[in-house]
């Protein structure tokens, strides 16, 4: 389990197919804090890589190693990762520690495009495009995580743009932007998605009332 709040951005060192080449190995470097790599990083650790739960099976002095399967390749934006990409990074919630942002599994439920990026007063006012079996599930004042990042969903509407497709809109702040790889973000990208865990549950229930 994880919070949502990014403690460092990692770098795609290397990428190695395989399991027949349809799985994936990535080798990512570590931030530049030592302290983080040592309290962080151990053999079996889970670590959110922009938001995707992923378990270290190697590592060295500034870096480690995890093996990603085919379906997360293709569900997530793990399989548009190269040398140099940037990755999100957040160590598991260990308990007792202050709960910042809101609970995330680091199951990512899908992909959201990127539709516009405005300055808004201090802050940037970012526009996503959910895919329609998302879209019942994101609410305004509810919580959602964006390549990991804890985000608070500040509109939702319906657009012209496709049968059921639905924009939300959310408020980052220039820190965010700075300590995430929201920097190397653009409008037309995907990125990673996971519901509100509440709102999934809500859901189930709601379907068996409705049975």
């Amino acid at each position: 389990m994880f919070t949502g709040l990014i403690t460092g951005v990692g770098i795609v060192r290397e990428v190695q197919p395989i399991g027949g080449g349809k799985d994936a190995r990535f080798v990512i470097a570590t931030p530049d804090n030592a302290d983080w790599a040592e309290a962080e990083i151990k053999l079996g650790a889970s670590i959110a890589c922009s938001g995707c739960c992923l378990t270290v099976v190697e590592f060295g002095p500034g870096w480690f190693a995890v093996e990603v399967s085919a379906e997360s390749l293709s569900l997530t934006t793990l399989g548009a990762w190269k040398q140099g990409s940037q990755v999100n990074l957040e160590g598991s919630l260990r308990l007792g520690a202050e709960l910042g942002g809101h609970i995330v599994s680091g199951h990512v439920d899908g992909l959201a495009e990127v539709t516009s990026i405005k300055p808004e007063n201090g802050s940037t006012r970012w526009k996503f495009r959910l895919p329609p079996d998302l879209s019942k599930f994101v609410a305004p004042k509810g919580s959602i995580a964006i390549n990991g990042v804890s985000l608070t969903v500040n509109e939702v509407e319906d657009t012209k743009t496709g049968a059921n497709a639905t924009e939300f809109g959310v408020n980052i702040i220039p820190h965010t932007i700075a300590h995430t790889n929201f920097a190397t973000v653009a409008v037309g990208d995907r990125v990673n998605i996971e519901i509100d865990m509440l709102a999934r549950y809500v859901a189930r229930q709601l379907q068996f009332q409705h049975a």
